[in-house]
This record gives structure tokens, C-alpha cells and sequence, in this order.
């Protein structure tokens, strides 16, 4: 089975919302995916939290959720640079997101006077998948219905 991967380093988002997006989106179809992720863009659907849900509001239908937009536009374009890699090898465009996560970068240090502070770095591993396109058969009922006299 032909894969698509992709691994971006050090992207300036938070680690926590990319868990959670991250967690939202995996094992779903790409098309899908990429129509969730605008929708949290323009804050017309929330992502709900599970993990990083600490003083977190409800939002209409879920209980701990935000709108992580900033994540979501970095992981939006790699869903879409991954996409490309996809194409370009060849795999048709019925995929789905296998593996998908986020972890900590590299400690960058802002520099200041009094004190230095950490800069945000996140890297994403994404691994598409084509969905393998399963004939269903019907059952066949050759059983036939024996009567009882009583």
C-alpha cells in the first residue's frame, strides 16, 4: 500500500491545541479533514479538548472545546503540502489520514534583558493512506423457513 508522508519541523503554533486538532482529525478522510480545519478557521466549528482542557468553556454541543485557528492554518497547509506529495507520486486523491501528530520542537529562547522566554515550536508528522475500496457482496439467505405443526 503507497503512502504520502510528510514531517514539518518547528512550526511557531502550540503544542497543546496541535494535540488536540491533531487528535480531532486522525483517522478521517482528507477532504473531510481539510473542510473541518476551515470551518475552526472561520470559527463556525469548535474543536473539543479532552487531553489540555484545563478552565476551558463549553461551546454549543461539546463540552471543552476552542478555536484553535492559528494551529489549525499551519496544519491546513501541510494537510494540503501533503496532498500535493500524494498526487505526485502517483496515489489517487481518495485518502485518508492514517497517522497524524504533534510534539514538541526545538527549545528556541527569545532574547531579552531581564528574562529570556521560550519560543513556540511544534513539529507534525502526517502519513496519508488510499482508501482501499471494498466490494460488498450480499448476504445470501438460501435458508429456507421450516413450519412446525403444533
Amino acid at each position: 500500500m503507497e503512502s504520502a508522508k510528510l514531517h514539518v519541523k518547528n512550526l511557531p503554533i502550540s503544542t497543546k491545541n496541535s494535540v488536540e486538532i491533531c487528535k480531532f482529525i486522525r483517522n478521517l478522510e482528507l477532504n473531510k479533514a481539510k473542510t473541518i480545519l476551515s470551518n475552526v478557521v472561520q470559527k463556525k466549528q469548535a474543536v473539543p479538548y479532552f487531553r489540555y482542557r484545563k478552565d476551558t468553556p463549553h461551546k454549543p454541543g461539546l463540552a471543552a472545546a476552542r478555536f484553535p485557528v492559528n494551529a489549525s492554518q499551519h496544519i491546513l497547509k501541510s494537510l494540503e503540502s501533503v496532498e500535493q506529495n500524494a498526487l505526485k507520486s502517483g496515489m489517487s486523491t481518495n485518502l485518508i489520514i492514517s497517522h497524524i501528530s504533534a510534539s514538541k520542537g526545538a527549545v528556541q529562547w527569545h532574547y531579552g534583558r531581564q528574562r529570556r522566554r521560550k519560543n513556540k515550536a511544534t513539529s507534525i508528522r502526517i502519513i496519508l493512506n488510499e482508501i482501499k475500496e471494498t466490494k460488498k457482496e450480499k448476504p445470501k439467505n438460501n435458508t429456507k423457513k421450516v413450519e412446525t405443526k403444533k
